[in-house]
């Protein structure tokens, strides 16, 4: 082996090491329908204050949705209940403007535009992709539900939001 060889070895392992870590602190979702179709995807990469969500979604009824972290990895429709309540590890009411508040899994509500479509990007700062009671990948899994209309974020225990209308498993 040549000098250059001898540099190129680390360089590899160094790459390999930073790309293994990089995938263990990002995940996805693919946001199904109640008839089963993808109509977006999730994008969760772990962030200094908690995990950076950006979803991208079509096909859904225009207006305010609420958008929740649910506690089982399950996405079976038309209704999406398999998904569970709300992703809950501190045994907390929900919503943030409850003082009892707020689950890990409570989210800003989102607004979809007259074509049916969105995209959100937000901060879920009371969970995490790595390991820790609240982590995304506690034994069963979780699942990113949107619901059918706004949470008023102070109802316990899914802020009034009304039916589940998509749903992505999230995976590494």
């Amino acid at each position: 082996m040549n000098f250059r060889g001898l540099l190129l070895v680390p360089a590899v392992l160094l790459a390999t090491a930073a790309f293994g870590q990089a995938s263990a602190q990002q995940a996805h979702a693919d946001i199904m329908n109640a008839q089963g179709q993808k109509i977006g995807t999730a994008v969760l990469t772990q962030a200094s204050g908690g995990v950076q969500i950006a979803m991208t979604v079509s096909q859904l009824p225009p207006g305010t949705h609420a958008f929740h972290i649910h506690g089982a990895g399950k996405c079976d429709g038309p209704d999406f209940k398999s998904a569970g309540p709300h992703f809950n590890p501190y045994g907390k009411q929900h919503g943030k403007d409850n003082p009892s508040g707020a689950h890990a899994g409570d989210l800003n509500n989102f607004d979809v535009d007259a074509s049916g479509n969105a995209t959100v990007s937000t901060v879920a700062t009371s969970v995490t992709l790595v390991d820790g009671p609240n982590s995304l990948f506690h034994e069963g899994g979780s699942a990113l539900v949107i619901h059918e209309k706004a949470d008023d974020y102070k109802t316990d225990p899914a802020g009034n939001a009304g039916n589940r209308l998509a749903c992505g498993v999230v995976q590494k």
